[in-house]
């Protein structure tokens, strides 16, 4: 989960995403709805102003935390971080939950799949228990090998200094404290990667459905929503990748796959919206895959990875004031996030 194996992975998915247009492009079996709302001049200028306007705050709150590590208040050490960290866990949480996983049950039980076997079984919830799963294989398995990492480090420094460093002395004890907070380090940067992951394949495809979008009375209210809703998520993420102290150059690398994903979405749509049809079968069950699989994965980090872990962390525990801020952020955070889905 180096830099590198990052960049590999990203330009594999950036790759699907490039060859996904011609996956759905198949005849539409079902009619469109709102014809009568359809103005493509209109709302081609509503799509300029999303594209400047979700860039813009996916910029801003990918990078906020980021910058915070400049501001002692905004430390990761601090009790406020926490605080913060619970509020964009919430709002994670409610992503997967409230906008993404109803979206993929939607696409996967449409009538123009037709009966067998789309309503015969819950395919949308059997996705995303698998990619929950699969996320915490990769999760476990990448936390392991650093593990090991970490101890054959340790180990092959032990043997450098046999005979010059007695076995319980200070510099052992410092050597197991160092093991430990690499390995810690390293979880942060699985997390921060894995997660970025399961926003991006949501992104993308909110983006291709704004895109492929003639109606400006559609689109009006998701420019706001949409705004928003990568604000908060870019906040989440950022602090991830503040807890992972990545170099600057995979910050950077990071903050603008994140930032330029639902905008690029958004670009594949314009291209699309001559061919692009919504209810194809073939987009709805790409859409709606895709859709549950970041649902999982988006569920999964926000529990196990960002809450668990700081939940129930010693400092929290030992904290009822932290605790009690964190709870009221978190409701504040999953609160928002979930108000958004009454215009996206």
């Amino acid at each position: 989960m180096g830099i590198s194996s990052s960049v590999r992975m990203k330009t594999f998915f950036w790759a699907s995403i490039i060859l996904l247009p011609a996956v759905v492009l198949a005849e539409c079996t079902c009619e469109l709805k709102g014809e009568e709302d359809r103005n493509r001049a209109g709302a081609l200028k509503y799509k300029l102003a999303a594209i400047v306007a979700i860039l813009a705050a996916s910029a801003v709150g990918v990078c906020l935390p980021v910058l915070g590590r400049t501001v002692a208040a905004l430390s990761p050490e601090r009790n406020l971080f926490f605080i913060l960290k619970a509020f964009a866990a919430g709002v994670i949480l409610s992503t997967g939950f409230i906008h993404v996983l109803p979206d993929a049950f939607e696409s996967l039980t449409s009538p123009c799949l037709g009966e067998k076997p789309w309503e015969d079984f819950p395919f949308a919830g059997f996705v995303a228990m698998v990619a929950a799963i699969g996320t915490l294989m990769v999760d476990t398995y990448a936390t392991a090998h650093y593990q090991r990492q970490a101890e054959k480090k340790n180990c092959k420094k032990e043997e450098e200094e046999e005979g010059m460093v007695p076995v319980h002395t200070h510099a052992t004890h410092g050597a197991v404290s160092l093991e430990s907070g690499e390995t810690e380090l390293l979880r942060h940067r699985v997390i921060s990667q894995v997660l970025e992951l399961g926003i991006i394949v949501h992104s993308v495809i909110i983006g291709i459905a704004l895109g492929a979008s003639d109606s400006p009375k559609t689109i009006r209210p998701l420019i706001g929503a949409l705004t928003f809703h990568q604000l908060f998520e870019g906040i989440g993420l950022g602090g991830c990748i503040t807890q992972a102290k990545f170099d600057a150059a995979a910050i950077t690398l990071m903050a603008i796959f994140f930032s330029l994903t639902t905008p690029t979405g958004i670009a594949v749509g314009i291209g699309l919206s001559n061919i692009y049809s919504e209810t194809s079968p073939t987009a709805l069950i790409v859409e709606g895959v895709f859709n549950s699989a970041s649902a999982g994965i988006l569920i999964y980090m926000a529990l196990v990875d960002l809450l668990s872990a700081d939940f129930m962390s010693h400092k929290m525990q030992t904290n009822l004031k932290l605790q009690l801020g964190a709870n009221a952020s978190l409701l504040l955070g999953a609160g928002c996030m979930s108000l958004l889905a009454k215009w996206a």
